[in-house]
């Protein structure tokens, strides 16, 4: 008997919630994405293929949803004066505290089609031609993009070619270096 490809959501529930959390910037608002995400795969799951990769479906969702609420929230009134915004800052506790601040920093001045390649291709392990499939473009486009924003994240941080990082956080290292993550 085939096993039910639900059963399989959940191992991806830590890696989908990093991912919204990256995109949402926000605890809260991630484990929302990350529900509706659930609920949508489940309600949809006559429209996945067996054999085909679980994990890149769920990504696909969750990027869509994410895209279809920033759609409908442009249409609200934008927190000009950033006060909303610095309330749901969260700074990194662990001893690269100052250097993950400055990717924090330089990573949220990027371009969302950067930080969107950067976290599917370096944070998250996908390869290029299945982030291409993900976000519905050419490979060549992902690669693009990645290399663009890795080499502007270099910029914004003042780092030399090969100067090494003292992060403990192997995904964002990942992001910059564009080695995957241990």
């Amino acid at each position: 008997m085939t096993a039910d490809p639900r059963d399989e959501i959940v191992d991806h529930l830590p890696s989908l919630r990093a991912f919204a959390r990256s995109l949402t910037r926000n605890a809260s608002a991630a484990d929302d994405l990350v529900q509706d995400t659930v609920v949508k795969a489940w309600s949809n799951i006559d429209k996945f293929q067996a054999g085909t990769n679980m994990r890149a479906w769920l990504f696909t969702i969750l990027r869509n949803t994410f895209y279809s609420v920033q759609r409908k929230r442009s249409r609200e009134v934008a927190d000009v004066d950033g006060v909303m915004a610095e309330q749901l800052s969260e700074k990194p506790a662990h001893d690269g505290r100052l250097v993950m601040q400055d990717f924090n920093d330089a990573f949220a001045q990027l371009p969302a089609e950067q930080r969107e390649a950067l976290l599917l291709v370096g944070a998250s392990g996908f390869s290029y031609e299945e982030a291409a499939e993900m976000c519905d473009c050419a490979v060549g486009t992902v690669k693009s993009r990645a290399n663009r924003g890795r080499k502007r994240l270099a910029d914004l941080m003042h780092l030399d070619e090969g100067e090494p990082l003292e992060m403990t956080d192997q995904a964002t290292l990942a992001v910059v270096t564009g080695r995957p993550a241990a």
